[in-house]
């Protein structure tokens, strides 16, 4: 059993920035990939970033490609996105998730336990 607790989100305007944080605890955190979802009102989820269980490689989708960075700290069983250059499309529910995985991964069905989520609001 995984527990996920993310933190951070909030109000802030276009062009803002944020820091989620999702802390894991459970199991060993350096042996699962690490990834970030969201969830806007009436869409589906969608891939954000993930990080592998080194933190040596990461993946983005291509909307937050060159903006957000997903980090982690292994020593802490943390997880991080940075969220710079915010726009009112970023607006959603952030979820962090785990996948035990050898690589990292976009694929929703790869991961197997997810956080409650944050919301994150981006005012234009």
């Amino acid at each position: 059993q995984v527990q996920l607790v993310e933190s951070g989100g909030g109000l802030v305007q276009a062009g803002g920035s944020l820091r989620l944080s999702c802390a894991a605890s459970g199991r060993p955190f350096s042996t699962y990939v690490m990834g970030w979802f969201r969830q806007a009102p009436g869409r589906v989820r969608e891939f954000v970033a993930a990080v592998s269980r080194s933190g040596g490689s990461t993946y983005y989708a291509n909307s937050v490609l060159g903006r957000f960075t997903i980090s982690r700290d292994n020593a802490k069983n943390t997880v991080y996105l940075q969220m710079n250059s915010l726009k009112p499309e970023d607006t959603a529910v952030y979820y962090c998730a785990t996948a035990l995985v050898r690589a990292v991964s976009q694929k929703v069905e790869d991961y197997d336990y997810w956080g409650q989520g944050t919301q994150v609001t981006v005012s234009s």
